[in-house]
């Protein structure tokens, strides 16, 4: 039997640890549950800013700007600058009472669920959106704001109004469970592309 030497041994000993190491690291991504964010893990002065940009497939440019949020004190709560509107954090928090909801907590890599949304334009056209939903993977992701961990949460299906639009939609958003958002949402519907991602956050 061959002796091994000290430099050997330590050599393949790390190189274990580490195969270990990457093993459970890749478990525990695979496995790790995301909750919904509680009104405490809000703090004032948190900010979020995102560039955003609509394209048809001619190239023609329908949107682009910038939609920013932040946490400002609201008559002595939390509150949430959405546009030109304040929101109470805690209503932003507060679990949606649906079997269809937009995000199915707790979020984990496998997970499948439908979604579902009656909605009413100023104009008074009624629609509805229906997509099914799977969290795809949880990792690393780069956008303009920075590295982040973020679940790719995909959902396809079809979305009407009741002029008689129907069209394909299909979205793939990044949720960043860390800021409590989403760092790039993608959408393509009927011959239109559109994008949000990430480009600055602050506390």
């Amino acid at each position: 039997m061959k002796n091994i030497t000290a430099p050997n041994y330590i050599a393949k000993l790390v190189l274990i640890l580490a195969i270990s190491f990457l093993a459970s690291c890749k478990n525990n991504t695979e496995t790790s549950l995301t909750n919904q964010p509680v009104l405490s893990d809000y703090t004032i002065g948190e900010k979020w800013v995102w560039k955003y940009k609509g394209v048809t497939d001619e190239g023609e440019v329908r949107s682009d700007g910038t939609d920013t949020r932040k946490i400002v004190d609201f008559n002595g709560a939390l509150g949430m600058t959405i546009g030109k509107d304040t929101v109470l954090v805690s209503e932003i928090v507060k679990p949606e009472e649906s079997d269809t909801p937009k995000y199915k907590w707790p979020l984990k890599v496998g997970k499948k669920w439908k979604y579902e949304k009656d909605w009413t334009s100023q104009d008074g056209t009624t629609g509805k959106q229906s997509q099914d939903v799977e969290v795809l993977s949880f990792k690393e992701e780069t956008v303009g704001a920075g590295k982040f961990m973020a679940y790719t949460i995909e959902y396809k299906g079809t979305v009407s109004n009741s002029r008689g639009y129907n069209a394909k939609t299909d979205e793939v958003w990044l949720y960043a469970p860390e800021i409590k958002n989403f760092i790039k949402m993608t959408q393509v519907q009927d011959g239109f592309s559109y994008t949000e991602e990430l480009i600055e956050y602050s506390k």
